[in-house]
């Protein structure tokens, strides 16, 4: 592997015009608005890895932004209502240097109600002189107070086809032809991430070679890799096994949108469909009960009986 250049960052689009959209609707209104070198406030939307971040930096340089007009939070880590009224306001407050400034805060769905409802109210206060882009995973964590002063952008996800044809396309360009039932398993690990996918697949080529998870001595194999192995090879009790002791608890709601998007390794359609269900029924349960580690060990062996 080669530490000095991160393949995630070498086959990062650099132009607007590089960027894989999905909808042409939405390529016509990011060239609507380099066009009129202005942008609303903005919600981007999206499963992790899918581009939010990349697509809103590359919509700044296409605008010739100043980087001194531009501020970028990370909510995951600054997300209080003080580093709202603080960090924020006293950026937005100073004169730009160009026409506007923006603040772009990744992660906005991290930030509390009441910092989105202190955002809000500096969105409001500061609409002439700044723009606010915002990029989350789950909308209806943004409150609809800041819902109704943004235009929603929601990139949706590539299918799982296209997902493995560019990280196949990035390994060949790199000299390395994948293993292809090895790549598999690091698709189905962390679909739809494309940026965890590149990540942890350059972690683990050694010698010019991808290997399957465990092989390598990088040390960064992860459950989901561990799991979709144990799923492959039919091992379902020990695959829920391992879940219900990995898992952190913060990421057990995560756990059945990631089942759903790997539905394929429940079987035929017939039983896939009643996978389905069993991954709704379990996903409803998971926000009444009072031990959610249960709820998906039992989710799980409904799933190992189809």
């Amino acid at each position: 592997m080669n530490l000095k250049e991160l393949w995630v960052e070498k086959y990062r689009p650099k132009t607007v015009d590089g960027y894989v959209f999905r909808d042409e609707a939405q390529r016509k209104q990011v060239a609507t608005w380099i066009a009129d070198k202005s942008i609303p406030h903005l919600l981007f939307s999206g499963a992790a890895g899918i581009g939010k971040t990349t697509l809103a930096k590359l919509l700044f340089n296409e605008l010739d932004l100043n980087p001194l007009d531009i501020l970028e939070i990370n909510a995951s880590r600054t997300n209080s209502v003080e580093d709202v009224r603080n960090k924020i306001v006293n950026f937005v407050q100073m004169i730009p240097f160009g026409d506007f400034k923006v603040v772009l805060l990744d992660e906005a769905d991290y930030l509390s109600p009441n910092a989105q409802a202190a955002l809000r109210g500096v969105m409001e206060e500061y609409h002439t002189t700044a723009r606010f882009v915002l990029t989350c995973n789950y909308e209806n964590r943004i409150i609809p107070a800041i819902h109704s002063r943004c235009q929603g952008f929601h990139i949706a996800k590539v299918d799982q086809t296209e997902f493995t044809a560019r990280l196949a396309t990035i390994l060949i360009t790199e000299g390395i032809t994948p293993d292809l039932d090895t790549l598999d398993t690091y698709v189905k690990a962390t679909y739809p991430d494309l940026r965890k996918c590149i990540n942890t697949v350059q972690m683990n080529v050694v010698d010019g070679e991808l290997v399957r998870p465990n092989e390598g001595d990088t040390g960064s194999a992860d459950w989901k890799l561990e799991m979709v192995e144990l799923f492959k090879a039919g091992k379902i009790q020990e695959a829920r096994k391992l879940l219900c002791g990995a898992v952190r608890p913060e990421e057990m709601e995560e756990i059945y949108r990631w089942l759903y998007d790997n539905i394929e390794l429940f079987g035929s359609d017939e039983q896939q469909d009643t996978a389905v269900l069993t991954i709704k029924q379990g996903l409803v349960d998971h926000t009444l009960v009072a031990d959610p580690e249960i709820n998906l060990a039992a989710t799980l062996i409904r799933l190992g009986r189809i």
